[in-house]
């Protein structure tokens, strides 16, 4: 364990104007806070803040960086309070540990939500101070490098997370170095016998290529120096996770890659990296598809590097990254190599320059902030941050060139989330290199791509599963819900004025804004979605209103025989009129005249029945609490299945626009002969009414005859009528009806 001395004096090292006092102070608070607490492994727990801490010292960061890391854990695992860290060490350092200190696990359900909540709470830390970040991926290398002492339950669930967020959250800041050593010890724990497997057979392959690495830098450096370049090769075997899962993506063995080695090729300046280059293709040939130039065109981390692959001395394959010193100072500790974090300056390109939208490690945190404050819940938001945290990234860019970074499998719908979100709202089609493609196209590095919008667009839900962004997912789901809400809203307030309309009372929103406390809610709007959705009775909300109405009592209900009278049947039962959704007592009775019914699709949460209503057709509504109104035909024998329970059903009537006609779903049964040509002629017959077959199924199969279902689409009852009749006249239809469910 490193003395109080020996970490004050390493921090001197490189920065000699650092506050001596102010380490000290924290060191020894540390100490005392931590006592005589011990971790899992036995020792002193103050031994972790202090490797954490030693950890950051080779990163050679700030003095109040190196404090926090001493007394991260002091608020959260002692007595210590935010408010005493506050006077000791300043409001600068006190909020750098609270942002480090996990939520109160009372809190939770699960472990998951407990995990997303404290998740969320380290992002808008870090989206303030970046040094939080430097500080958590610290304290989460020295938890992993001591995991063999947790029980096997915790090193499975902490090394999944690990995997999951920490590492490629390190990636993202550029930290490549740290990147590796996490998903290495997390390899380790998840897949130990993979892990154990693939380290013996790299201790075989180093052992027969002994002396290849040195070979090779040998050549290079010499071929390098006969073009005039003087160059600093280093060779390095790829690390044991990176090389198991190329192995399990390609689905190869270990004997089949040939690019377990990589080689960096460090100059002094950005045009030494293109001398390079040339002399590299010049000398060997390259392999195809396996360059890419990350200096033109930084990644999101502002890595910057020229990656190269060529068949190089010993016919071997060599893959080379060429970049300049500075740049490999930021591909090694990322945002920890810029000033970014205490002076705003961030450094690229060999010089400094102020940071940018598109320079800085920041823009991928920011756009992480936002879907993390427009998100629902935290599991939705912990989701969409793995989403984020892919590495493997594709370049694409609009037709004025500006430059779009995606996750690799991205789509065009995508690339209109990540220009902005109400591009992706109105997107309807794209062109990608000026061609029409789907939507579900996969997006290559370089393809310019312009998206398509209309006003009329809203995004489908079904967009959803096709996306692989975190924004477009959270913007979709955003949509989606608000979309359901508004429709579950319309509906409610149909049903809210033609109960107070039954009731001979006006009907406004200003009335149930003012008691919509009363009912649990903030808002008239709230009050609303939750009536469409059967959550909360119209009579509720009546009573609250109106506290001193009486409202009418309950119709009793007699068993009813439908028939194609039902209709009368159950108006006279029901005086003329339907019910409304209420609770069983004080329950209302509506007007004849309903919620309007004019398309198959709809502003409301309504859906069709199996077998479908059409124009023409009595029709009633039946509310599914959480699903809106199902529309049947008034004889529909499913009716007798809501007898009981009066306060779901609810006045519908049709509303059809005849200039513009639209179809409806219907379902019939044809029992035909079996022989060539007959499902063509009903087909023909179908086709002719100009009418439109949605689906069919062979139902039943007998020596001659095959009964079949038919779905599909009219314009009214009288067109079904037509379609029947002219079935009915082909000679190999045996029998043809309408079909209720």
């Amino acid at each position: 364990m490193m003395r109080q001395y020996e970490l004050v004096e390493k921090v001197l090292s490189y920065d000699p104007n650092a506050d001596e006092a102010l380490l000290n102070r924290a060191y020894v608070y540390a100490m005392k806070a931590h006592g005589h607490q011990k971790r899992a492994s036995g020792d002193p727990y103050f031994s972790h803040p202090l490797e954490v801490a030693a950890i950051l010292t080779e990163y050679e960061l700030d003095d109040a960086t190196i404090a926090t890391a001493l007394l991260h854990d002091t608020i959260e695992d002692t007595e210590a309070t935010k408010a005493e860290i506050d006077e000791m060490f300043g409001a600068e350092i006190g909020a750098l540990v609270d942002g480090l200190t996990k939520i109160d696990k009372l809190n939770f359900a699960n472990k998951r939500a407990e995990q997303a909540e404290n998740f969320r709470k380290l992002l808008i830390a870090i989206s303030s101070d970046v040094r939080v970040l430097l500080v958590k991926l610290a304290d989460r290398l020295h938890n992993m490098r001591t995991l063999q002492y947790n029980k096997p339950e915790s090193q499975k669930r902490n090394a999944q997370e690990t995997l999951d967020i920490y590492a490629p959250l390190a990636g993202r800041m550029g930290m490549q170095e740290m990147k590796d050593e996490l998903e290495e010890l997390s390899f380790r724990w998840l897949h130990p016998e993979a892990y154990e497997t693939l380290t013996t057979q790299l201790t075989t392959l180093r052992q027969r290529n002994k002396g290849l690495i040195q070979k090779i830098e040998a050549e290079l450096t010499a071929n390098l120096a006969e073009h005039g370049i003087t160059a600093m090769v280093r060779g390095r075997e790829k690390k044991a996770y990176s090389i198991w899962r190329k192995m399990v993506n390609k689905q190869i063995s270990l004997e089949q890659l040939s690019d377990i080695y990589g080689f960096r090729v460090v100059v002094d300046s950005v045009d030494e990296c293109y001398h390079v280059l040339g002399a590299v293709h010049t000398t060997w040939r390259t392999v195809p598809g396996r360059f890419k130039d990350y200096i033109s065109t930084p990644k999101f981390n502002n890595y910057q590097s020229i990656h190269t692959t060529v068949i190089g001395p010993g016919h071997q394959r060599v893959e080379l990254q060429i970049r300049t010193k500075l740049m490999d100072e930021i591909a090694e500790f990322g945002i920890a190599a810029h000033a970014i974090y205490k002076d705003g300056v961030v450094i690229a390109n060999g010089g400094e320059r102020s940071p940018s939208e598109d320079a800085t490690p920041y823009q991928w945190l920011r756009r992480l902030v936002n879907n993390l404050l427009e998100g629902d819940n935290p599991e939705e938001f912990l989701e969409h941050t793995k989403l984020e945290l892919f590495q493997d990234q594709v370049f694409c860019f609009t037709p004025k060139g500006r430059l779009i970074a995606l996750p690799r499998g991205s789509t065009p719908i995508d690339f209109a989330y990540a220009v902005h979100t109400n591009i992706g709202h109105r997107c309807v089609g794209a062109k990608v290199n000026g061609r029409h493609m789907p939507l579900v196209s996969e997006l290559r590095n370089g393809d310019e791509v312009e998206i398509i919008t209309s006003d009329a667009q809203t995004p489908p839900p079904a967009w959803e599963g096709i996306v692989v962004t975190g924004k477009a997912r959270s913007a979709i789901r955003r949509a989606t819900r608000e979309a359901m809400r508004k429709q579950y809203g319309n509906l409610g307030r149909s049903i809210l004025v033609g109960f107070f309309t039954q009731h001979e009372k006006a009907y406004t929103e200003d009335q149930i804004a003012k008691v919509a406390s009363q009912l649990g809610q903030k808002s008239a709007e709230d009050v609303l979605a939750p009536v469409g959705r059967g959550e909360l009775a119209a009579s509720e909300v009546f009573r609250a209103v109106y506290p001193n109405e009486q409202q009418p009592e309950t119709p009793k209900r007699k068993v009813i025989k439908r028939s194609d009278e039902g209709w009368f049947n159950l108006r006279r039962v029901m005086g003329l009129k339907f019910r409304w959704p209420g609770s069983n007592s004080g329950q209302g009775v509506g007007d004849i005249n309903g919620i309007p019914i004019r398309s198959v699709h709809s502003e409301l949460p309504i859906r069709f029945a199996d077998g479908g209503a059409i124009p023409g057709e009595r029709i009633v509504g039946i509310l599914d609490p959480g699903v809106g109104i199902t529309i049947y035909p008034i004889h529909s024998p499913k009716l007798r299945d809501y007898d009981e329970q009066l306060e779901r059903w609810i006045d519908v009537t049709w509303d059809i626009d005849e200039s513009s006609p639209e179809r409806f779903p219907a379902k019939i049964k044809v029992t035909a002969l079996n022989q060539p040509g007959s499902l063509a002629e009903i087909a023909t017959v179908i086709g002719k009414t100009n009418s439109n077959i949605d689906q069919l199924r062979m139902v039943g199969k007998q020596h001659d005859f095959t009964d079949m279902l038919i779905d599909i689409e009219v314009l009214d009852l009288k067109h079904l009528r037509d379609i029947l009749s002219g079935l009915r006249g082909l000679p190999m239809v045996s029998h043809v009806e309408r079909v209720m469910s």
